[in-house]
């Protein structure tokens, strides 16, 4: 947190400063926590602020809605 927070390495983090944790998630390995950050980063905005919240019921509500691709891309019917 202090890297990300005191501006150390270029990139996304160095430029929205200042940088508040808002969730943490105890992994036993390193690739385990990369994989989860991925996933999360896949969730939509309201996902991700339910999680932060604690809000597990809206965390399963917004993970139900379609996103806005889902939205402008239907699939087909078979």
């Amino acid at each position: 947190m202090s890297q990300h927070r005191d501006g150390t390495y270029p990139g996304y983090t160095s430029r929205r400063r200042p940088v508040t944790l808002v969730w943490a998630e105890q992994c036993e390995r390193i690739t385990d926590a990369i994989a989860y950050e991925r996933r999360l980063k896949g969730w939509s905005r309201a996902e991700q602020e339910a999680l932060i919240r604690g809000d597990w019921d809206g965390l399963r509500d917004a993970a139900k809605q379609p996103t806005s691709r889902e939205r402008s891309h239907p699939t087909p019917s078979s």
